[in-house]
């Protein structure tokens, strides 16, 4: 009489990970869902990525097709600086992608999460010359703390990478003239705090500008001292609003963490 043989079930990412990098896993793949939810998506285009914990450089980036509100935690791809995908998976990713955020990765320790959007209210304020006025106090935040990158056309070459990170300095903001908004943070919730009051202030100067009446600008040392106060709460002030997102995620649909 033969035996039956088993198969061995394959090994899941959790399985092949280490818990620092699941961890991260889990945060990036619920940015990429609050994203979708907060109606910042261009499609599949755009992107997140989180640097994984350790020495290697390694960061994780969406598959390229996926909307944003399918990526979950297994799904995202991991990749080097060089744009090599280091751990198997059936998924590419976009090389746009890749150029801006292994940009930033590699020029920023403190760039754990880099997120880029392509919002209407983004490209508008990308489109003015006077890039991000200091009207409203969600732009307060910003003053003289935001960076801009000219346009250079769709981000494939390569040796863009010096011209932007060298604008971004050491900032955790950039308007991407004609093109959108890029943020920074040394975790997932602080990227993307940031990213929502940037958000918030372009929306607010289009709403304004639009009305036409005449804008009360904000004088540069109340500005500042703004400023100052915001910085004051500095990456904690992120955590509190960023568990009470991934509450609500949780309340509506789990499959991220998968």
């Amino acid at each position: 009489m033969s035996g039956t043989v088993t198969p061995l079930k394959p090994r899941s990412v959790r399985d092949q990970v280490s818990a620092g990098e699941w961890d991260a896993r889990v945060d990036l793949a619920a940015c990429y869902r609050l994203v979708a939810r907060m109606g910042w998506t261009d499609l599949i285009y755009t992107h997140i990525s989180m640097r994984v914990p350790g020495p290697e450089h390694h960061f994780l980036i969406n598959p390229y097709g996926l909307m944003f509100d399918e990526v979950t935690a297994s799904s995202l791809v991991k990749v080097d600086l060089d744009g090599k995908i280091v751990m198997d998976t059936p998924y590419s990713f976009n090389p746009a992608g890749f150029t801006i955020h292994s940009a930033v990765h590699a020029a920023r320790e403190d760039a754990m999460c880099v997120l880029h959007t392509h919002t209407a209210a983004g490209m508008a304020v990308a489109a003015q010359k006077g890039g991000l006025l200091p009207i409203s106090q969600h732009a307060m935040r910003f003053h003289d703390r935001i960076s801009y990158h000219d346009y250079e056309g769709i981000a494939l070459d390569l040796d863009e990478r010096e011209r932007l990170v060298a604008d971004l300095g050491d900032t955790y903001a950039m308007i991407l003239r004609n093109h959108g908004l890029l943020t920074c943070g040394r975790s997932v919730a602080e990227a993307f705090t940031i990213m929502f009051y940037l958000q918030k202030a372009c929306e607010a100067q289009i709403a304004a500008m639009s009305s036409g009446a005449e804008l009360a600008m904000v004088p540069p040392d109340v500005a500042e001292h703004a400023a100052q106060q915001f910085e004051r709460g500095g990456e904690k002030s992120a955590s509190r609003p960023w568990q009470a997102l991934l509450r609500t995620l949780d309340r509506e649909d789990t499959s991220y963490r998968d």
